[in-house]
C-alpha cells in the first residue's frame, strides 16, 4: 500500500459528461489551475452518458409532455418547459465556443438536427395537444412548432406510424424542426480528449474509495489503482462528485451535513432497438407520447431516431427495470448500503409513498417481449417482433429527500446538485433532463462553489455563454441570434456550412421526415 500524498486544485470523480463539462469551463475560466480526474472504468463516457444508455434527446421541452403540466383549472403550466429549453440553449453556446475555437472539432460527430415531435391519441390526449401547442407556439423559445390531427399530415412527418393504422379514434401530433440528438457519449470522450490536450491528469481504472475533510479544509481521497491494487491519497482544495449512480455513496463518505437524509432510488432501463435499416430509414423525428395514468415521469414513451456509430439506429422504450445496483457497473449491496441512520426514516417512507411506482415497476419487469411489443405497436402498427431486440440502457438514481411541499421521504425526478456551505465539494445526484443541461448545472456549481472568483470570472464566461445571467424568452432577439449562429456552428440549421470543410463549402442540409 502506496501512502503518497498529492496536493491539486481540483478533482472530478468520474469521467462522464458532467465532469468532462466542469473541467473544460474551469480550464477556461483557470488556465493555470491543476485538475485531476478518476475514472474506475477504462475509458470516458461509459455509464450514464454512454450514448446507449442516454436517449440523446437534446432535452429543450420541445416534445417532452411532462414538462407541461395541467392545472386544476384546465390552464397550462409551461415555466418548467422554458427553464428547461433556456437551460439547454446554454448548453448549445458553450459547445459552439468549443467548435468555434477548435477546442473540439466535428460536431456532427455529436449534435445532428432532428425534428422533435408529441404524439397522442385519444379525445382527451388531443385537447391536451391542442392546448399545449397553443401555450407554447406564441412562445419564441419554441416558433416554428406546427400541430395536425389531420391523418394525411401526419403521414408525411411519421409515415412509419401512419403506415396500416386503425384509425379508430381521434390522433394529433405537433412537430419542431429545430430538435436535435445529441450523441453524448461522444461529447463526452471529445472533451476529454480535449483536457488531456490541456494537462488534466486523468487517471482510469481508478476508484475513490473514501474522502475526509482535513483540518485546513482541503478533502482527501483514498484512491485504489484497480490495476495493481496499490492505494493512493489525493488532496485537493475542490472536489466534485461526478460519478452518475456512484455519487450518492461517496457524499455519504464526505459526512457533509447536506449529504444527510438524502436516499436514493435504482430504476434501470430498457430499450427496443431495430435491426433492420430499411426501417430505421422510414422514420426521421424522435417523438414522445403520454405516459399512461399512474407510471412515473421518467416512463414516457418515445421512438427516437439515434445516429450512434454513424448509423442512423430507431429505438423505442423506455421500459422500467429494477436492480438494486446504482451502476450498470456496481455492485448488487449498492442499494442495502446507502441505507444509513441518517436516512433510514427518509427512505422508508418514500417505500410507503411509493406503493404505485414500486407496483409500475414491478408489472414492468413481468412483460413479455410480445408485451412490450404491443407498447411498440401504438407507435408503429406493423411492427414485427423479430425486427427489434431489447438492450439494456443505463441504471439510474432518482434523489429520495423530504421537501417542504412533498413532505418526508419524497421521489425527486429531476438533477440535484448538493454542496458543502463552504462550496469545497460538490455532489451531482438524480437523472433526467441531465446531460442535455451540464452546462447550466455546472454553471450552478461554479456560482455555488467559486463565489469569490465569480467577478473576475464573469467576463470569459458571457463570452463563451453570451446569454449567461439574461432570461431568453424576455429577450427574444438575442434569442433569435444567438439560436441561429449555434445552428451555423453546429451545422444544425439549413444550407449551414459544415465547420470542418470550410473550404469546399460542403453544406449539410436538414433532412426531411
Amino acid at each position: 500500500m502506496s501512502n503518497r500524498q498529492t496536493k491539486t486544485d481540483v478533482i472530478l470523480i468520474g469521467a462522464g459528461v458532467m465532469s468532462a463539462t466542469l473541467g473544460t469551463l474551469l480550464k477556461e475560466l483557470a488556465p493555470d489551475w491543476e485538475i485531476k480526474v478518476f475514472e474506475k472504468l477504462t475509458k470516458p463516457g461509459e455509464e450514464s452518458s454512454n450514448e446507449w444508455n442516454n436517449a440523446g434527446t437534446g432535452h429543450s421541452a420541445l416534445c417532452e409532455l411532462n414538462y407541461t403540466v395541467e392545472k386544476p383549472d384546465g390552464s397550462l403550466d409551461i415555466s418548467k418547459a422554458i427553464k428547461v429549453n433556456e437551460q439547454f440553449q446554454l448548453s448549445r453556446q458553450f459547445w459552439s465556443y468549443l467548435v468555434n475555437r477548435n477546442l473540439i472539432r466535428h460536431p456532427q460527430d455529436f449534435i445532428m438536427p432532428l425534428p422533435h415531435m408529441s404524439y397522442v391519441y385519444g379525445e382527451e390526449n388531443v385537447k391536451f395537444l391542442k392546448k399545449r401547442f397553443e401555450a407554447l407556439s406564441n412562445n419564441p423559445l419554441f416558433e416554428g412548432m406546427e400541430f395536425s390531427d389531420d391523418p394525411e399530415k401526419l403521414a408525411e412527418w411519421a409515415p412509419l406510424m401512419l403506415k396500416d393504422r386503425t384509425l379508430d379514434e381521434p390522433i394529433a401530433a405537433t412537430k419542431i424542426d429545430s430538435g436535435t440528438d445529441v450523441n453524448f457519449g461522444s461529447l463526452t470522450r471529445m472533451l476529454f480528449d480535449h483536457l488531456q490536450n490541456q494537462e488534466v491528469e486523468i487517471h482510469y481504472k481508478h476508484s475513490v474509495d473514501n474522502i475526509k475533510r482535513m483540518d485546513d479544509g482541503c478533502w482527501e481521497l483514498k484512491v485504489k489503482n484497480l490495476d495493481s491494487g496499490t492505494v493512493e491519497r489525493h488532496i485537493a482544495k475542490f472536489v466534485f462528485i461526478g460519478g452518475g449512480g456512484g455519487s450518492l455513496h461517496l457524499l455519504q463518505k464526505s459526512g457533509i451535513p447536506e449529504g444527510k437524509h438524502i436516499g436514493g432510488f435504482p430504476v434501470s432501463g430498457l430499450f427496443m432497438v431495430c435491426n433492420k435499416p430499411e426501417i430505421a430509414e422510414q422514420h426521421h423525428a424522435k417523438v414522445y407520447g403520454k405516459a399512461s395514468v399512474g407510471a412515473p415521469p421518467m416512463s414516457v414513451p418515445h421512438l427516437d431516431t439515434r445516429y450512434i456509430d454513424n448509423k442512423k439506429s430507431l429505438l423505442f422504450g423506455p421500459f422500467a427495470g429494477f436492480s438494486p445496483k446504482f451502476l450498470k457497473t456496481g455492485s448488487v449491496f449498492d442499494l442495502i448500503t446507502s441505507v444509513k441512520p441518517h436516512n433510514v426514516l427518509t427512505m422508508l417512507a418514500a417505500g410507503a409513498k411509493e406503493l404505485s411506482l414500486t407496483k409500475y415497476l414491478i408489472q414492468q419487469l413481468m412483460l413479455s417481449k410480445e408485451q412490450r411489443m404491443e407498447e411498440l405497436r401504438a407507435f408503429i402498427p406493423n411492427a414485427k417482433s423479430e425486427d427489434w431486440d431489447l438492450v439494456v440502457a443505463g441504471q439510474r438514481v432518482q434523489v429520495i429527500k423530504d421537501t417542504v411541499t412533498g413532505g418526508k421521504g419524497t421521489l425527486q425526478f429531476g438533477t440535484e446538485v448538493v454542496s458543502a456551505a463552504d462550496g469545497s465539494i460538490a455532489a451531482l445526484l438524480g437523472a433526467s433532463p441531465g446531460a442535455s443541461t451540464a452546462v447550466h448545472v455546472m454553471l450552478d456549481i461554479i456560482n455555488r462553489c467559486f463565489p469569490d472568483q465569480l467577478k473576475e470570472w464573469e467576463p470569459k464566461i458571457k463570452q463563451m455563454i453570451p446569454s449567461y445571467g439574461i432570461s431568453l424568452v424576455e429577450n427574444p432577439e438575442l434569442f433569435q441570434k444567438i439560436h441561429a449562429s449555434t445552428a451555423q456552428v453546429l451545422g444544425l440549421s439549413e444550407g449551414s456550412t459544415n465547420p470542418d470543410h470550410p473550404e469546399t463549402g460542403e453544406t449539410r442540409v436538414l433532412e426531411k421526415a
